[in-house]
């Protein structure tokens, strides 16, 4: 699995802009207010999630958007969604509860895990994840993730969380 100083290694080789934040711990959206109160752009909330199908989903959305998993499989044509096991997380993405992040799609040589982005979230720039565990945050640009995300090969879906809608 990949390292945080793999994960910069990766994002200066293909040529995306970082700047990262070490902070104490952070497990949920509510923590850390004064540490995102530091950090311009938009700050995320991510889901592990599975289907009912046995597909593997990654959600990135920005902290405040509402996620419906009861309507959420209808839109992105899945099965019923479920949260992912921790040893299914770890195995794909290289994290653990409360470090779920974008950026541990490096980890996914498989391409086991679908990824789906926010539009209110695909909107923000800058964006920050957690560079793969939560005692940090690192931002990088709108066009760094696409940057990221098109050199692993990962094509987000994109959903309008308040219309319920793929729009990309």
């Amino acid at each position: 699995m990949k390292t945080r100083a793999d994960l910069f290694a990766f994002f200066d080789a293909h040529g995306v802009d970082h700047k990262t934040l070490d902070h104490p711990p952070v497990f949920r959206v509510e923590e850390g207010l004064e540490i995102k109160a530091a950090l311009p752009g938009g700050h995320t909330k991510n889901l592990f999630l599975k289907d009912a199908k046995g597909q593997l989903w990654l959600i990135s959305a920005l902290g405040e958007t509402t996620i419906d998993l009861k309507k959420l499989h209808h839109v992105i044509g899945s099965g019923r969604l479920s949260f992912g096991p921790e040893a299914m997380m770890l195995e794909t993405l290289g994290v653990t509860p409360g470090s779920v992040t974008a950026f541990g799609l490096i980890n996914d040589t498989d391409k086991r895990v679908r990824f789906v982005l926010d539009k209110a979230l695909a909107d923000s720039d800058p964006v920050n994840f957690h560079p793969l565990k939560n005692d940090a945050t690192t931002a990088v640009s709108q066009a760094g993730l696409r940057k990221f995300l098109a050199a692993l090969g990962v094509t987000p879906m994109i959903v309008d969380f308040g219309a319920m809608e793929v729009v990309a």
